[in-house]
């Protein structure tokens, strides 16, 4: 059985609330999540950890991410997580 991993681009707009949208429906039936950042985005390794833990914070859903290249892999964690503690975590 060949497994599907959906993918997203993340372009000039940055992580807007359609991408949060579309992503919160795409996981509530798949696990896993490739995002690409495109060039016109502002491709630094900075950045796209910084897009990353934006999506992570803004996502319904509980997901971890890992960073490759240009790519975020967000996977939909098993382990039932307190938002509330999330919430509390400040943003550097």
């Amino acid at each position: 059985m060949k497994r599907e991993i959906n993918t997203f681009q993340i372009g000039k707009n940055g992580v807007s609330d359609g991408v949060i949208e579309s992503l919160s429906l795409v996981l509530k039936n798949h696990r896993q999540i490739r995002v690409s950042v495109l060039k016109s985005s502002g491709r630094d390794k900075d950045s796209i950890e910084m897009m990353a833990k934006e999506i992570q914070q803004r996502l319904e859903v509980y997901c971890d991410f890992r960073i490759i290249g240009f790519t975020i892999i967000l996977t939909k964690s098993d382990k039932k997580k307190n938002r509330a503690k999330r919430a509390q975590i400040p943003n550097f």
